[in-house]
């Protein structure tokens, strides 16, 4: 069977990988309209249950992915520069270069074909192929081509959002919400490689228009938010360059598509769905994606329309509520200001909740957990579970004990 991918992303790499591991005969090739090494975007976040998958899938890639990441605990919110608030838990992180440098490398050794700088607007040059699998991202130029078949819809959220770097070192998800002249701004942050962190930078259209955000350029904006978190950053300068590349102000695409296969095009990753970022999920669930393509189509036994519309249902019925929750927490953040007179360990309970009502023990369970000492014994409880995931899923426990 003879593979096109368009777009050299996490989720068109690694469906190569997915799909090279389950029968090596099968002819790939990924096209990237990027040179090697260009990425925009800093680092992206998963969790335990996203290792799961990718120790399960393949255990080489999963474990340099690992190697590469950085572990934070706890998720840290300040309001306007009063004493913070913590959520309990952990994650990882890890830089976006990295993510696609590791993917690259290990679907060339399974031996797929990579091409870089090479854009696809036209899907005639690939009438051969069995399968196209658009994995170019939420502006899919493949899915384009046919997004009447597709039944694709595009919602635009309201609040600009920027991503940008610092060199402040962040060990928690931190919030930092600050009070302006002309409304609230925020920043979502974490660390992304050593000695970087990745900092999103969001707020209303109001507050945005009303600092002039929208009139300064891409070197002067940075130096206008440095000024606005001065305080979170400690000083620390915000980086707009990424790999060459300039930061822009943005606002979130809400994709959607009626059916995520047409023919023998399928969608996966960005090009079949967005999440929002202030849920988490974008990476993890392109991968899930290309693990689940790759499975449907190993599962079929060569056959392959079978197999697209086993992936189609089987996605997008598992898919529902992971992109509701989504939605509802880019609403609520596109709605925040009233919950922002309250005091950070009210407000920190009400981001919390924002996926709906909560339990009456809830709250009470939460105001415990601000306490220096109950911190201290969740961290560790937290380190006890990854520690004994880690073994299950014969990840390299050392570096667990290092990491506390």
């Amino acid at each position: 069977m003879r593979i096109v991918c368009v777009g050299g992303g996490p989720a068109g790499l690694y469906f190569a990988i997915s799909a090279k591991r389950r029968d090596a005969s099968q002819e790939i090739i990924v096209l990237e309209r990027d040179p090697p090494g260009a990425t925009y975007g800093w680092g992206v976040v998963y969790w335990d249950n996203l290792l799961d998958v990718l120790f399960r899938n393949d255990p080489g890639s999963a474990r340099a992915l690992r190697a590469a990441s950085t572990l934070w605990q706890e998720q840290r919110i300040s309001l306007g520069g009063s004493s913070a608030a913590y959520l309990t838990g952990y994650g990882f992180s890890l830089q976006r270069a990295a993510l696609l440098e590791i993917l690259a490398r290990r679907a060339t050794d399974l031996g797929v074909e990579v091409e870089y700088r090479h854009e696809v607007d036209d899907l005639r040059p690939y009438a051969d192929a069995d399968l196209v699998v658009a994995s170019d991202g939420a502006n899919s130029r493949v899915r384009q081509l046919a997004q009447d078949d597709f039944g694709t819809k595009v919602e635009i959220g309201g609040n600009p959002y920027i991503w940008l770097g610092t060199d402040k070192r962040f060990d928690s998800f931190t919030f930092a919400f600050e009070r302006t002249s002309a409304g609230w701004i925020w920043f979502h942050a974490y660390p992304s490689s050593v000695g970087v962190s990745t900092c999103i930078v969001e707020c209303s259209q109001r507050t945005w228009k009303g600092l002039g955000l929208d009139l300064l350029s891409a070197e002067d904006a940075p130096r206008m938010l440095e000024k606005i978190f001065s305080g979170p950053l400690d000083g620390h300068p915000l980086i707009s360059q990424c790999r060459g590349r300039a930061a822009r102000w943005l606002r979130f695409a809400d994709v959607t598509n009626r059916s995520w296969y047409h023919d023998n095009v399928v969608l996966i990753g960005d090009a079949a769905h967005t999440t929002h970022f202030a849920f988490g999920s974008g990476t993890a669930l392109a991968i899930v994606d290309a693990v689940a393509l790759a499975q449907s189509m190993y599962d079929s036994g060569g056959d392959l329309p079978a197999a697209l519309r086993d992936f189609d249902r089987r996605g997008r019925a598992a898919l529902g509520p992971l992109q509701a929750a989504a939605r509802t927490s880019m609403a609520w953040f596109e709605r925040v200001d009233p919950y922002l007179d309250q005091d950070p360990v009210s407000f920190a309970y009400s981001m919390a909740s924002r996926q709906g009502e909560q339990p009456p023990w809830r709250y009470p369970v939460h105001r415990v957990s601000q306490h220096p000492a109950v911190r201290r014994a969740l961290r560790g409880l937290n380190s006890s579970a990854r520690w004994g995931l880690a073994r299950r899923r014969g990840e390299p426990v050392a570096r667990r004990s290092a990491e506390g």
